[in-house]
């Protein structure tokens, strides 16, 4: 895949791989597709979570056992 940038895009890309020390032009791009294809995924990720009737209330009692749990988990994992 080739792609054409203006000379004003193509010296930003160019600093960018040599500020943030990537090899090529190519790896910066893939980087910030694949930071897109993160920030896609985590919108998903969130509208189908406001889409979605809550399972539980998310008060004080909620909170409380989640607490728990991760107590337990830590516990159980440092004694294993």
């Amino acid at each position: 895949m080739n792609i054409s940038l203006p000379d004003a895009l193509k010296s930003f890309v160019d600093e960018q791989v040599s500020q943030r020390g990537y090899g090529t032009s190519s790896e910066y791009v893939r980087e910030l597709i694949r930071r897109d294809q993160d920030r896609q995924q985590l919108r998903n990720l969130l509208l189908a979570g406001a889409a979605s009737a809550p399972a539980a209330p998310a008060d004080t009692s909620y909170f409380e056992g989640l607490r728990d749990r991760v107590r337990k988990g830590a516990k159980a994992r440092a004694q294993g």
